[in-house]
């Protein structure tokens, strides 16, 4: 029999991934608070837009609002529950579907920032496991029921990396990786740690920024000032990394030594990490100045931020190491202040000493 799937956060990430699970044949139920958004799904379905025709869908989805998931209860437990919500909700949202789970059900945080230790607080380190969703996917939630994705499907590209706490490849990280590949490109993987660093790096430096300046990816990186921040939060990010132990990978498209190296000083690896995020950002289509990271969006539709799961999270871990990080502390007070209505978003909020 199939395994059982629940989506606890039909948001972007959340409800394109349901989404494609579902279109793949999969039992998925999409749990969501949004009621006119779970209205949509349940009269309408899911529509998906991307970058090609081919990538355009609509799906007819199961999906419930926070309110019905008792009735979870009369039916089939639950295999596996991913978590996509934001990270302060983690707990809360992994306590509501703990009680449903199967006696071998497992909880996948796949979330933005590195939240497995509280999931494992509530459910244990031995039903938890993670999914790094990477840059590459790049979605929205821009209406009830409608996702768009703003970068193309590439096959040379990992789009999502399951992995154990134990960095142990397990059967069942495999075969989640496998339900995964109907979505996109999947691998379970032996460094779930590095690999959450690695996606902290590249958030860290980029998601905070654009909801400070009110910037899209492509103006954020093409601005020299503004993209000399960028780098520095990248660098600092690099180096709390290695002090704590983690395996990094490309931060992106970019070296992660050298863009250390480059928020140090180095000039050749500054103009090298600078060419690379402005030809990267012009390398894409149109919609890449439009797709805005996940906190810009939050911002604009005047939600609460992540930037102290995020930025702020990476300047407390630098502490811990000995390892400065001004420029994050810099953006997450500047964050605040946005998102508390103190300032407007513009360019020059990150422009400040750190």
């Amino acid at each position: 029999m199939g395994k059982r799937i629940v989506v606890v956060g039909a948001g972007a990430v959340g409800g394109y991934v349901g989404t494609h699970l579902a279109a793949g044949g999969h039992d998925v139920t999409m749990i969501d608070p949004w009621p006119e958004h779970v209205n949509q799904l349940k009269n309408h379905g899911m529509e998906i837009f991307g970058m090609t025709p081919e990538e355009r869908m609509s799906v007819k989805v199961n999906a419930i609002h926070l309110t019905e998931v008792q009735q979870l209860a009369k039916q089939k437990p639950i295999d596996i529950a991913f978590i996509s919500v934001k990270s302060y909700d983690t707990v809360w949202a992994t306590q509501m579907i703990a009680q449903y789970l199967s006696a071998s059900g497992c909880v996948v945080s796949m979330q933005n920032c590195i939240n497995e230790e509280r999931v494992a607080g509530v459910v244990g380190w031995g039903r938890t496991l993670g999914c790094i969703v990477t840059g590459g996917v790049g979605v929205d939630l821009y209406q009830p029921g409608h996702i768009r994705r703003g970068y193309a499907k590439r096959a040379d590209i990992t789009s999502f990396y399951i992995g154990e706490p134990s960095g142990i490849v397990t059967k069942r990280a495999e075969e989640i990786a496998d339900i995964m590949s109907c979505v996109d490109a999947s691998k379970a993987t032996d460094n779930l740690w590095g690999e959450r660093w690695t996606k902290l790096c590249v958030n860290g430096m980029r998601n905070g920024v654009s909801a400070a300046t009110g910037m899209g990816g492509n103006a954020r990186d093409s601005h020299d000032a503004v993209r000399r921040v960028c780098i520095a939060l990248g660098g600092e990010s690099v180096r709390v990394g290695q002090a704590l132990g983690y395996k990094l990978g490309k931060v992106g498209a970019l070296p992660f030594e050298m863009l250390a190296k480059a928020s140090e000083g180095d000039k050749a690896s500054y103009d090298e990490i600078a060419r690379l995020m402005v030809e990267g950002g012009a390398g894409q289509a149109e919609r890449s100045d439009y797709q805005r990271p996940s906190m810009a969006q939050d911002m604009e539709k005047k939600r609460r931020t992540e930037i102290e799961f995020m930025n702020g999270f990476i300047a407390a871990q630098g502490a811990t190491v000995g390892i400065a990080a001004p420029t994050h502390q810099m953006l997450t007070r500047q964050v605040l202040r946005v998102e508390r209505g103190e300032l407007e978003a513009r360019p020059e909020n990150v422009l400040v000493n750190s």
